[in-house]
This record gives structure tokens, C-alpha cells and sequence, in this order.
């Protein structure tokens, strides 16, 4: 698979261009998160004849060094693991968990399990998505893994009206930081589908903090590593709303970069530092990017 001109010249503004290809087209490590809805670790390890090697970040994933088809195992199919690459379950790890939450992008649920886990199945958790295609597979995912306090709907994430204590606003995005999982994205990609799909998350993002309680947290990520779907999207929110005030977050054994905070003639607030972006090279991942907004 060949890298567009357009693509090469933008991420080298951006990265180690060279070492970002490689790990683009490298095989992405498999890994897991442990349901302790169902299972403990300790439990499901003893189960396991796998090679597994936890991952430094979180206490319920672990990387499968193992051959194995882990979607044919019947721990698998009783929901006592979620397949789930390591950086995706960056997100809920920050959100403060709450009675009531809302995921306004929820399908096709890694992410939904996992904080429904988190909340140890207790409070209320609302799994949106405008897709109706993609709720079945959500509402499929969570029945296997024993979630219960959980309500599925269906709605454009920027007309939900209800409030909430903490949101998490894992934005459909261009994908850029996952091209080892989609040679795909390479193909499709162009600056225009950037731009809309930046519009796109303002959007989800302004009401997202506008339905927020106050004192309330959001988590916004995506698995693009384009400035105009992260770092913009945040510098637009922190511009328009004085009480959005960015918190650091940090994750134990995670190798991260700084933030953007200049691009293509574009400066960013400088509070945005407090933001994480993963690339590829850094940890032997996905590429992700994680805020965490308080609304004072």
C-alpha cells in the first residue's frame, strides 16, 4: 500500500514520517480487556492457556503473544474478554465514573463494556449512537458481557437533550491513528473528508458540553491523529465556552508526544498541552488522541 504525496508531506510536519509508515504497516499487537463484570483477572488467566502480557496502562488488559483465533474461544463467547486494542481503552480510563453517563457514541460498545465494568454494572449508563445499523452489533456486545445498567438509543449525538454527570465523546473520526487495522484509510484519505468530519465533531462536542452537568466531565477522543479532528476541535470548545477548562491527564507506562499546538499557520490554545496524543511508534498501538474537559 502506497502513502499519497498530500498524506507523506502533511504527517511530516507532523511526526518521524519514516518511523510513522513503518508501524503503519506493521500487524497491530492483539490484546484484551478482561470483563470483570463476569471474571476476575486472576480467574480468567488460569483459564487462558495464552502468552499474555499485561498492558502497562490499565490493570484489565493484556496484550496475546499467543496464535490463537481468540473470537473461537469459548471464554470469548461466554463475554468473560472483550477483543479490544490497547490504546482504545485509553478513554474510560479518565472518565469520572459516575451515577449517570452518557456514551454518545457508543457502537459497537468496546468502550460501553468497558465503563459499564468500570461502574461495576451500578448507576445508569446511556449508549447512543445514530447508526442503526451498528446497534445491533452494540446491543449484541453487551448482552455478552453481562452488562445491565445500561439504556441503547438512537439519536444524532448532537440532539440529545438530557444532562448528564460525564459524557465520553469517542468521535467518529477519519481513523488515521488505526491504519494498521484499515489499509483502507490510505486510500480514501483527503483533506476535504478531514474538514467535514471536523465540522462533524464541533458540533458533537458543543452539545456534548452544553447537556454536561456543572462540575461535570467530558472525555473526548478519537483514533485520528489529524490536528483539525483533535487539537482544533478542543481549541474550538475552550474559544467559545470560558467555564471549559482543560485537566492533565496522564497514564502510567504510556509513551505519549505533546500535543499540537502550532499547525499549518494555526496556533492553538496553549492549554491544549494537557492533552494526549499517541502515535503508532510510541507504544507499539494504535495512534489516539484523549482530552479531558471540566466544565467550572
Amino acid at each position: 500500500m502506497e502513502f499519497k504525496q498530500k498524506f507523506t508531506e502533511r504527517y511530516g510536519k507532523l511526526t518521524d514520517i519514516e518511523e510513522f509508515k513503518r508501524y503503519c504497516l506493521m500487524d497491530l499487537r492483539k490484546s484484551i480487556r478482561v470483563n470483570t463484570l463476569k471474571i476476575s483477572v486472576s480467574d480468567l488467566k488460569k483459564r487462558l492457556n495464552l502468552d499474555l502480557e499485561k498492558i502497562p496502562w490499565t490493570d484489565d488488559g493484556f496484550y496475546v503473544n499467543s496464535r490463537a483465533t481468540l473470537g473461537n474461544l469459548n471464554e470469548h463467547f461466554l463475554g468473560y474478554f472483550y477483543v479490544q486494542e490497547a490504546a482504545s481503552m485509553l478513554p474510560p480510563l479518565v472518565l469520572d465514573i459516575k451515577d449517570k453517563i452518557l456514551d454518545v457514541s457508543a457502537a459497537p460498545g468496546s468502550k460501553t463494556g468497558q465503563i459499564a465494568a468500570l461502574m461495576s454494572n451500578k448507576g445508569m449508563l446511556i449508549a447512543n449512537d445514530n447508526d442503526y445499523k451498528r446497534l445491533k452489533a452494540l446491543s449484541m456486545n453487551l448482552q455478552r458481557l453481562g452488562v445491565m445498567n445500561t439504556v441503547i438509543t438512537l439519536m444524532g449525538g448532537s440532539s440529545i437533550k438530557e444532562n448528564f454527570d460525564s459524557i465520553l465523546l469517542d468521535a467518529p473520526c477519519s481513523g488515521t491513528g488505526a491504519i494498521r487495522k484499515s489499509l483502507e484509510t490510505l486510500r480514501i484519505y483527503n483533506t476535504g473528508m478531514i474538514r467535514k468530519l471536523a465540522g462533524d465533531q464541533r458540533r458533537l462536542i458543543d452539545n456534548s458540553f452544553r447537556i454536561l452537568n456543572k462540575n461535570g466531565s467530558l472525555v473526548y477522543s478519537t483514533c485520528s491523529l489529524e490536528p483539525e479532528e483533535n487539537e482544533g476541535v478542543i481549541d474550538f470548545l475552550l474559544g467559545k465556552y470560558e467555564n471549559a477548562k482543560l485537566e492533565k491527564i496522564k497514564f502510567h507506562g504510556l509513551k505519549t508526544e505533546g500535543a499540537i499546538l502550532d499547525f499549518e499557520g494555526r496556533s492553538y490554545n496553549s492549554e491544549i498541552k494537557n492533552c494526549v496524543r499517541v502515535w503508532p511508534q510510541d507504544n507499539n498501538t494504535e495512534g489516539f488522541f484523549v482530552a479531558k474537559i471540566r466544565k467550572n
